[in-house]
């Protein structure tokens, strides 16, 4: 037994990488426009820190880029142009590149390429503009976004539930991730929120994830850790650093490690006891 420890905690010495972060906020509206402009900003920026760290995303030293996918339509009423939010969230032109579903393919080849996108950062479809054109190209590359993330690549994803001018009308939200946590339209104005350890961990805090207004809440986990809450409990955003399947998250390497850890100090109480 405790050999099977030492082996499950070389295993955490591997590459276990992928940060992943979701969320039923749609910071990219609220960093431009709203009543908490600093919270969502600081929700912008503390996600793509978290997917962007370069001491567990080593695309990140040739390719310091991150793409940014959204559409460039007409803005409809009760939505932005997401890529402000971005920007006022600190991001200038030289941080990421925009794309729409005519160039997604073509710039989805260049994710963990050097020269290309160390990230993927993926606009709301309310209050942002991602639209159903752009979606249904990221759920039909789902399995080279999960190779880029099993690879040590990031992504972040927000607010995503055909709300507002239903720019998502034929589903498939969050597809790109198909172990994912099912994903329900819930619009609702921030107050109340909660923050989870993990939250805290990131750098957000409760006055960031209130005074604004989320869109979708996820119905579970699918392996991942919850950032956030809403006042009823429900889950507004989640976060891991893992690797993934198609069927779901594997668990992080401390949760790996400290199960190893267990069953090496279960062995040796056995065999203490034999003697």
């Amino acid at each position: 037994m405790i050999a099977c420890g030492a082996t499950l905690m070389a295993a955490c010495s591997t590459s276990f990488a992928g940060a992943i972060f979701l969320t039923g906020h749609d910071p990219d509206f609220h960093a431009s426009l709203g009543g908490n402009l600093i919270g969502a900003r600081d929700i912008n920026t503390s996600a793509i820190n978290y997917v962007m760290d370069s001491t567990f995303n080593p695309f990140v030293a040739s390719a310091p880029k991150f793409l940014f996918v959204e559409s460039n339509i007409a803005v409809p009423g009760g939505h932005t142009i997401g890529m402000n939010g971005i920007v006022a969230s600190g991001y200038g032109a030289g941080s990421f590149d925009q794309v729409n579903a005519s160039g997604l393919n073509a710039a989805l080849n260049n994710l963990g390429q050097a020269g290309g996108y160390s990230a993927l950062v993926i606009a709301s479809d309310f209050g942002g503009i991602l639209t159903q054109a752009e979606l249904d190209i990221l759920n039909a590359r789902s399995t080279d976004i999960i190779s880029f993330l099993n690879a040590g690549g990031g992504l972040y994803a927000m607010a995503e539930s055909n709300s507002g001018a239903g720019l998502t009308p034929n589903g498939g939200q969050f597809g790109f991730l198909p172990f994912i946590v099912t994903s329900t339209a819930f619009n609702q104005t921030e107050v109340g929120n909660t923050v989870t350890p993990f939250g805290l961990s990131l750098g957000l805090n409760v006055n960031d994830v209130n005074g604004n207004a989320s869109h979708n809440i996820f119905t579970s986990t699918g392996g991942m850790n919850v950032v956030d809450y809403d006042a009823a409990g429900h889950i507004l955003s989640l976060a891991t650093r893992s690797q993934i399947t198609t069927g779901g998250v594997i668990p992080e390497p401390a949760t790996v490690a400290l199960l190893g850890l267990g069953l090496a100090g279960l062995g040796f109480s056995r065999r203490k006891r034999t003697r």
